[in-house]
């Protein structure tokens, strides 16, 4: 979560309420090094609020714990014996994270998680594990099956002189222990494998040709001179309404990529949790997204490298964990428990200043202080640009160097607005806080000498939790507090979630459902310099830790390069976008929001998402309690409560519905689903969002069990309906015509999969660009169907 735990947030509220009156006039007037200092005060008053902090650290463990290694071990060979290698390689992770440095039993984890990659094809990275294994002294009498293992991933591979090299060692060591018995499945196993091999030499694979046409053209990019990471095609402008924002220098076509950006900085969000298995146990055995992906580039993971003195930290590979310890991590990991419980907003404040390093942060920090008041509010003392200032650079507009550039950097990102004056006098306590809480922990720890000048600690060293400590933070610590307490601010109008295309579902059929979910919270200081509409004229993806801004639609030159924050016209009212965009301070204008608060009338969503009649199908209409038919000769009235409480018992069944599919029970899933889509057409209007998600939710049930029609069927009504709410080019039409076209690619339907194929490559290519991964899928089924015989694209 952003914020930090609910328990620790309600001790702040009360403390808030029982401040004199006077204190807290001082507190909600202060300047960020004023209130740093007034925290630190209010904490060396109230040890017992440190105290409470200390209980909430212990229910987010984060040091390393043998007997909970032992545990995950066992539960992993459990799942491994069942043939559910996926759960067993990431009980076998788990595993690896527990052990301690140097414990010989973490080189057994490793071993064993090479079994589950080998089992699922991932050769290459069995062998890494392999190769882990042996450096951490994997026992020599068990040696022999890990041996074999590898040579079976080589000849795989087709590296067979190195499979042969492997299997003689084998032999010899074999050879060599006398008890042959022990070995008589490892010989059988051996002599298979000397089979197989002597069958590679003498007639070896072709080498495989690669498709034509499967790469995408290469983007064409010019990177502004001004500005770091966008196009040329971009401009900085300012005015007092907008603030600094980006504006077209020349015509822009849809699809064209307009900023290429890596975050200053990145955190992983916990995320919400995937069940492994059934049944309670001692120690949690879902898989979040702390398992799924690497802590620092954002990679999926398959064979994560633990953090050798934490349990929680886990990268892909030995490089990003040795990058991590050296930028942040070796000051984070004794601090675990407790970044946990403060929250990421916190959490990035802290690693925000540690990749800045104290020397830069001290530098912008005293330079607030220097008797104006530019960096509580750095757009206010600006003056509009000229079209001859634009052409002179961008000298004077906040986060700009000396030579004009905007670059995505530390002081770009400390100039961005941090609303001092806007935020509640209770969030900005709680904000105090936290971040006093976190830097008093750093100094009781004795990392204050890691912070200031990145000296490290020893990586095995036990993370402490949260300790009391009354000592006065030092004036380097408070530098550094103030910072944070400056950056958590910020986030809250300036965070960027980083989302990824997530398998929704069992993920083993042909047809794979994905869902955006939000992975990581970064700052990308040139991507905050976009404005927000609720009809934005870009779209935004990520790769990693990186972010591409691409034109939605032609953008004219002098027009504003607009994103959207996430409140869009296609998914909300305009009264639920305005309340979700006052987190931002401002009051949105947008085409969309004017047109329907001007006009009157009710938004699209209002009307396609509405309740229908159930005797004449028409809209139900009304703003009280009670809705009545549009059609006055019907005269039929419901209790909105009512409609709204059978709605809720809709999508508690279709859960119940997607449940059975993932628990392999098609056929229930199905009957669930029609029973469902019956009950939707009694109350819900045709054009209601859940009515499509229900036909997407049939397609892929009907695609499990290979009714490639029935499918298709389903899926072109999902298709109908999101195109109404959302539009013919936006991303998620896109995202449904990839779904129809592999559905259309396994059910042979060529003609129909190839002219589909090309509309979600239009769409696709715009949103993603022609590097994607579901690109590239598209270019491959497409190569594959266009290499069919002519006799068949014609019956087809």
């Amino acid at each position: 979560m952003a914020l930090p735990v609910a328990e620790w947030q309600g001790r702040t509220a009360r403390l808030w309420a029982a401040l004199e009156p006077a204190l807290r006039e001082r507190l909600a007037a202060a300047s960020l090094q004023d209130a740093v200092r007034l925290g630190c005060d209010v904490l060396r008053s109230k040890e017992e609020e440190e105290a409470a902090l200390e209980q909430l650290c212990h229910r987010a463990p984060t040091g390393k714990k043998p007997e909970a290694a032992s545990w995950y071990r066992e539960q992993g060979n459990r799942e491994f014996k069942r043939g559910r290698y996926q759960a067993a390689l990431r009980l076998y992770s788990r595993a690896a994270s527990h052990e301690l440095p140097g414990s010989p039993e973490v080189s057994v984890c490793f071993a064993n998680r090479s079994a589950a990659l080998l089992h699922l094809g991932h050769f290459e990275v069995c062998l890494e594990d392999i190769a882990r294994a042996e450096s951490y002294g994997y026992p020599d009498r068990l040696l022999p099956k890990v041996l074999l293992r590898k040579a079976e991933c080589l000849l795989c591979l087709g590296r067979l002189q190195d499979a042969q090299d492997v299997l003689r060692v084998l032999e010899s060591k074999i050879a060599l222990d006398g008890a042959m018995t022990t070995h008589l499945t490892r010989l059988k196993k051996l002599s298979q494998l000397k089979v197989k091999l002597g069958e590679k030499e003498r007639c070896p694979e072709p080498a495989q040709g690669e498709h034509g046409g499967t790469q995408g053209e290469p983007e064409i990019w010019e990177e502004n001179s001004s500005i770091s990471g966008a196009s040329s095609s971009l401009s900085l402008s300012f005015d007092a309404e907008r603030g600094r924002h980006l504006v077209a220098s020349q015509d822009i076509m849809a699809g064209q990529s307009l900023v290429k950006e890596e975050a200053f900085v990145s955190v992983l969000c916990p995320g919400e949790s995937l069940a492994l298995q059934d049944g309670d146990t001692a120690w949690d055995t879902r898989a979040t997204n702390a398992d799924l992906y690497c802590h620092r580039c954002l990679r999926q993971l398959l064979a994560s490298v633990p953090c050798q003195g934490c349990s929680y930290a886990q990268y892909c590979s030995q490089d990003c964990a040795d990058r991590a310890w050296q930028q942040y991590h070796r000051t984070e990991c004794p601090l675990g428990a407790l970044l946990l419980t403060l929250g990421v907003f916190c959490h990035v404040a802290l690693r925000t200043v540690l990749l800045a390093g104290y020397a830069e942060v001290s530098r912008l920090v005293e330079g607030s202080h220097c008797g104006d008041k530019n960096l509580q509010n750095p757009e206010g003392s600006c003056r509009p640009l000229s079209e001859a200032d634009a052409g002179a650079g961008s000298r004077g507009v906040p986060g700009c160097d000396s030579r004009g550039r905007y670059q995505s950097s530390y002081q770009a990102l400390f100039h961005l607005l941090p609303h001092t004056e806007q935020h509640s006098p209770e969030h900005k306590f709680l904000c105090t806080l936290s971040v006093v809480a976190l830097c008093k922990q750093l100094q009781a720890a004795g990392l204050e000498a890691a912070v200031l000048s990145q000296e490290s600690p020893q990586p095995c060293s036990k993370p402490k939790t949260c300790e009391k400590t009354s000592e006065e933070l030092s004036p380097e610590l408070k530098t550094v507090a103030e910072a944070m307490l400056r950056h958590m601010l910020q986030l809250q109008c300036n965070a960027q979630a980083i989302t990824v295309m997530q398998e929704m579902g069992p993920g083993d059929g042909a047809v794979v459902d994905k869902k955006p979910v939000r992975l990581a919270t970064a700052f990308f200081p040139v991507l905050s310099l976009l404005n927000h509409s609720c009809c934005p004229n870009t779209s935004v993806s990520f790769s990693g830790t990186s972010v591409t801004v691409r034109a939605a639609q032609p953008i004219s030159s002098g027009q504003e390069v607009l994103h959207c924050y996430g409140p869009h016209w296609s998914r909300m009212r305009v009264a639920e976008r305005q309340q979700l965009l006052r987190q931002y301070f401002f009051e949105c204008r947008c085409p969309a929001c004017l047109q329907e608060l001007q006009s009157g009338v009710k938004s699209v969503v209002s009307i396609r998402n509405s309740f229908c009649c159930p005797r004449c199908r028409a809209q139900m209409q009304g703003e009280e309690d009670t809705l009545c038919c549009s059609i006055e000769a019907c005269a039929t009235s419901a209790s909105r409560d009512h409609l709204s409480g059978r709605l809720q018992d809709l999508q508690q069944e279709i859960k119940k519905a997607l449940e059975l599919l993932r628990v392999g029970k098609a056929d229930q899933a199905i009957k669930k689903l029609l029973k469902c889509q019956m009950d939707a057409e009694t109350f819900l209007s045709p054009e209601h969002l859940l009515m499509g998600e229900m036909e997407d939710h049939l397609a892929q049930v009907y695609a499990t069990v290979g009714k490639w029609q029935e499918a298709a069927r389903h899926l072109r009504k999902s298709i109908e309906i999101v195109e109404m709410h959302h539009g013919p080019s936006s991303v998620e039409t896109g995202h449904e015509l990839f779904k129809l076209a592999q559905i259309l690619f396994n059910g042979f339907a060529v003609s129909e999969a190839l002219s589909t194929i090309q509309r979600a490559e239009g769409i696709l290519s715009v949103h993603f660009g022609p590097q994607s991964a579901q690109m590239q899928e598209l270019q491959e089924m497409k190569a594959c169907l266009s290499e069919l015989p002519r006799n068949i694209l014609q019956r087809t």
